[in-house]
């Protein structure tokens, strides 16, 4: 609902593409080079406490943007700075939660852990950006920023009443130190860097469409506010469904071909929902592609982050997330590139040309590197002993 009523914001302000991609880059720029940091801070200190502070933080700051919207004092500086100090206090919060959350399930249940807490984050893909059309069309834009903050709020009141076993510190070097530990751990199991790679080119380039999501539902579409939280929800939708799915398997059959697969079609997929927009202009179609590319994306999300989970050895667990949480980051960033590409092209053929560069990225390790297509035979947890020198050992049994 933030990211709904801030670019709903900063559109009315300005009535500027170009602004929607300067918001996304404010918000991205520290997401994306905190994040590094983050991941040390998520493995040196309390994780639960790290997030009850984020999320008071983040809650704080929207309040503001909402109060100077109810007092009609609101510019756009205003929301571009409360989307920059969001993005970093977002940096520290992203890998504390991404390291905290497989220390409360076993192992064995991975993929179904994934796709649960995937659950959620899809639901609400499908209710508040909906819930949050209807509010700005009905009441006001203010509405929506102050629910956002109290839901903020909210979470961080369950993160102190959350009891949680003493977990281990594994930062425990120089913050520099510790990043280039990760790196370096990152660079040597390969698989990692395929894994991560895939993650920023769907955020960089396949999720822009979110970032542009205003211009195609005011001047494309003609479908306005409420439209555009009709459109957002399918997507939702379609990933929630999905992810049900994958969740009571518990298992996808073959993690590398679903990455892949899953990662083309998503791509394909949100070039014809742009292509199609411009130049057939139906909402029912529009809405059926966005249901289709939930779908896609799930598949191949969910596989990505459940194998980075199971692999990854809990002392480094908060700084590969982070770096991880860095290319989810990035995906504000990716509405800037889209805004640029929109200025010399249309937003439609940019937002295409977005969804090809996904397929296409995917596409490459698949036909060169017989790991990635191999992914589910490497799932095993390696070791949590300091030197992280090997690549990940293929294991027996099943694919959890």
């Amino acid at each position: 609902m933030f990211r709904v009523g801030q670019g709903w914001l900063i559109y009315l302000i300005t009535g500027s593409v170009w602004s929607l991609g300067l918001v996304g880059a404010a918000n991205a720029i520290p997401a994306i080079f905190f994040n590094l940091f983050g991941g040390v801070f998520a493995d040196r200190l309390d994780k639960r406490r790290l997030i009850m502070f984020t999320q008071l933080a983040t809650g704080g700051l929207i309040f503001i943007l909402a109060t100077l919207t109810l007092l009609d004092r609101v510019e756009s500086w205003h929301v571009l700075l409360i989307a920059f100090l969001a993005g970093g206090v977002e940096a520290f919060d992203n890998p504390a939660r991404q390291a905290l959350y497989p220390h409360l399930i076993d192992r064995s249940v991975m993929m179904s852990a994934v796709a649960m807490n995937s659950v959620i984050w899809q639901s609400t893909r499908i209710v508040a950006p909906a819930i949050a059309g209807i509010l700005i069309d009905v009441i006001n834009t203010e509405s929506v920023l102050y629910i956002s903050g109290m839901g903020f709020v909210v979470l961080a009141v369950v993160m102190a009443r959350l009891k949680i076993a003493p977990i281990p510190r594994g930062a425990l070097g120089s913050p520099i130190h510790d990043i280039k530990e990760g790196l370096r751990f990152i660079k040597v199991n390969s698989i990692f860097s395929f894994l991560i790679g895939m993650t920023f080119f769907n955020s960089f380039f396949g999720m822009a469409y979110v970032m542009l999501m205003p211009v195609f539902a005011v001047d494309i579409l003609e479908v306005g506010a409420r439209g555009q939280g009709l459109l957002l929800g399918m997507s939702g939708a379609g990933a929630l469904v999905n992810t049900l799915y994958i969740g009571a398997r518990g298992s996808v059959p073959n993690r590398g071909l679903a990455i892949i697969g899953g990662a083309v079609l998503f791509g394909l997929a949100v070039a014809a929902f742009a292509l199609t927009s411009k130049y057939v202009g139906s909402l029912p179609l529009a809405m059926g592609l966005m249901f289709v590319m939930g779908v896609f994306n799930s598949v191949y999300m969910i596989s990505v982050q459940s194998s980075l989970q199971i692999m990854v050895p809990d002392r480094m667990r908060g700084r590969v997330m982070g770096f991880y949480g860095m290319t989810w980051s990035i995906m504000p960033l990716g509405g800037l590139q889209a805004s640029a590409l929109t200025s010399i092209f249309t937003a439609p053929i940019a937002i295409a040309m977005g969804g090809l560069a996904v397929a296409l990225f995917a596409i490459g390790p698949a036909a060169f590197n017989s790991t990635v297509r191999n992914l589910s035979s490497k799932i095993t947890p390696l070791s949590d002993e300091p030197a992280q020198a090997e690549a990940p050992r293929p294991a027996a049994g099943n694919d959890n």
